[in-house]
């Protein structure tokens, strides 16, 4: 095959691939800079027609107004909270699941972990509701937490089982031969060598239970207790009233942190996601 055939080939395929990224990336670029640009707006300026991208007068005071509230910072402390928690709580349950189902063959508790990842969460919530009013932890942080876990243990579970199921057996022979029991295996050497899915995991669980805005919403019964995706609609939207810029600009803090994570883990994300697309 001619040379200069191939190689044009692989520069339309290149471009081509670009084409694509760039049609399905450029809706959610254009949609945050939009949320950006509101953010940066007076009240007058966003109800203007037609829309005004870049704003002649930026308007720092919805940033100023957002920080200087007592709300933001108590939503956010409580999103804070209820992400460690759940987060941490998913990891430390969600890890051994994993590594067990994987290294002894539990295809049975596979199937179950996927049937609790896909049943719908609205399914539950009424049972739920009603088991912590009994339990009279409603108006506490506590009911956000273990509906956060219900949500993300069954994703740790599921990346986990992938990633296990790629390390080779017989990493497990030689600790076995070595004296090693299951939990020092996972401990001392899978954990090490899992990393990657370990991050992996952590950023999908922390992303999943830091944008939850439902659950938070029911089990919810004092302002006190709101996280921040059901703060900000709660406090900035007054009836038939919307405060764009300061909603825009409370939005764009949330999202700060997810943000933030994926910028500095990003290829540990990559890689702990593909590691259980091959085996060996």
């Amino acid at each position: 095959m001619n040379p200069r055939y191939i190689a044009l080939r692989q520069i339309l395929g290149r471009i081509g691939l670009w084409l694509s990224v760039f049609v399905i990336v450029s809706p959610a670029i254009l949609f945050f800079l939009w949320m950006a640009s509101l953010s940066l707006k007076f009240e007058i300026d966003n109800a203007s027609y037609p829309p005004v991208f870049f704003p002649e007068h930026i308007a720092w005071k919805n940033y100023a107004d957002v920080f200087a509230s007592n709300r933001f910072l108590t939503y956010f402390t409580n999103s804070l909270v209820v992400t460690g928690c759940a987060t941490g709580l998913a990891m430390l349950v969600g890890v051994p699941a994993g590594y067990g189902i994987a290294r002894m063959a539990a295809h049975k508790s596979a199937i179950v972990i996927l049937i609790a990842r896909i049943t719908p969460g609205l399914s539950y919530l009424i049972p739920l509701f009603l088991l912590f009013q009994w339990l009279g932890l409603l108006g506490t942080l506590v009911p956000q937490i273990i509906i956060h876990l219900v949500v993300t243990v069954p994703i740790v579970i599921w990346i986990m089982i992938g990633y296990f199921a790629s390390i080779p057996k017989e990493l497990d022979e030689a600790a076995i031969i070595d004296g090693a029991s299951w939990f020092q295996t996972l401990t001392r050497i899978f954990i090490p060598v899992a990393l990657p899915g370990l991050i992996a995991a952590t950023i999908f669980a922390f992303t999943v239970s830091w944008a939850q805005f439902l659950y938070p919403l029911v089990f919810t019964t004092s302002t006190d207790q709101l996280v921040l995706p059901v703060g900000i609609i709660t406090t900035l939207i007054k009836g038939d009233v919307f405060n764009w810029g300061q909603i825009m600009t409370g939005a764009l803090l949330g999202a700060a942190p997810p943000l933030i994570i994926y910028a500095f883990l990003m290829d540990y994300y990559i890689a702990g996601l593909t590691a259980g697309a091959t085996k060996g």
